[in-house]
């Protein structure tokens, strides 16, 4: 979409404000913002950067920083290694060395790894399952090293099993990971994306099939498309039955995202703040910033919110600051 002179303004308005506020001492942002929220930057803003060898991974660190942002949840994929039985695995020990070196050299906090590609927790193979949570204990690892709280998982089985049969699985997957890496002393947090797993209710009732205190939830505010618009679009909506929470609109078939953040809320030890476009008074068009936000306190939620910006309106660097000014005015309001 077309960038009004006005909404370029505002930008770079809010580029600087962030710009000058990276040079203040790290204390002093942790000190403002310990009360209740830190902010900080999901890796996968910049997957175009990234991909395309723009951006180097070594530098998100630093990029965050220059945005004001003094906590990184990384992207496993940009730097992980393929292995044929366990999936994607982390660089070696030196790569990561380097990756926490740079972090702490700027004051920049590792928040937590989100895990992509390394098999379905919830594959009704019962050997298949067992790789994928034995693939994700290299990239627990990886977080503990890190000093990450957690790993982001997906709570993904086969899609054309009933919705019980795939909560069977998945409870199962999830609850012998949380089992393995409860003693580094690390969370394994669930987020809504895609299938069943953007159901709210459905995610909720994993959590609660699971029952460890170190398993948790990911609310992202953008990622509760159930089905998205494609060849199979009407033959998977259809696999999902009716519910008072769902809708349909141009992009897909959805679960209402003020209830599913409410559902999952309770078990959340992360939060995504997903942004994808802005009108010209700087508001996030698909989702109400304030009303998302507010269910977040109200739920008594302590800790991180991520950035995740994922639209095409703006550059990515453009994005990530509007997403920023926007939260910063929010948990302003919010007090």
């Amino acid at each position: 979409m077309a960038i009004s002179s006005s909404r370029r303004h505002f930008i770079k308005a809010g580029a600087a404000t962030l710009a000058g506020a990276a040079l203040a001492r790290p204390s002093a942002f942790l000190r403002a913002a310990e009360p209740r929220f830190r902010i900080s930057l999901a890796e996968w803003s910049f997957h175009k950067a990234l991909k395309s060898g723009e951006m180097d991974h070594l530098d998100f660190a630093k990029r965050a920083k220059e945005h004001g942002i003094l906590g990184v949840e990384y992207v496993n994929q940009f730097f992980g290694v393929k292995d044929d039985r366990l999936g994607l695995q982390p660089k070696d020990q030196a790569y990561l060395a380097e990756m926490k070196k740079r972090a702490a050299d700027l004051g920049v906090t590792n928040v937590l790894i989100m895990c992509d590609n390394v098999g379905d927790l919830g594959n009704p193979d019962d050997a298949k399952r067992t790789a994928a949570v034995e693939g994700h204990y290299a990239w627990a690892d990886a977080a503990k090293f890190l000093d990450c709280h957690s790993i982001r998982v997906n709570a993904r089985s086969n899609a054309k099993l009933s919705s019980e049969e795939q909560a069977k699985f998945c409870i199962d997957g999830l609850r012998r990971l949380s089992e393995h890496v409860k003693s580094l002393g690390l969370g394994v947090i669930v987020e809504n994306h895609g299938g069943w797993s953007s159901n709210g209710a459905w995610l909720a009732g994993v959590m609660k099939g699971v029952g460890l205190d170190n398993c948790g939830t990911l609310p992202d505010f953008g990622n509760f498309y159930m089905a998205r618009k494609g060849p199979k679009y009407e033959e998977e909506k259809a696999s999902f039955g009716t519910d008072p929470a769902f809708g349909e609109d141009d992009k897909g078939f959805f679960y209402d995202r003020y209830k599913g953040i409410s559902d999952l809320m309770p078990f959340a030890k992360g939060v995504s703040a997903k942004s994808h476009d802005f009108n010209k008074a700087g508001e996030e068009v698909h989702t109400d910033f304030h009303k998302a936000m507010s269910l977040v306190k109200d739920a008594g939620y302590h800790g991180w919110v991520g950035i995740e910006y994922e639209g095409s309106g703006l550059s990515e660097p453009e994005g990530v600051t509007a997403t920023k000014v926007l939260l910063d005015k929010v948990l302003a309001e919010l007090g």
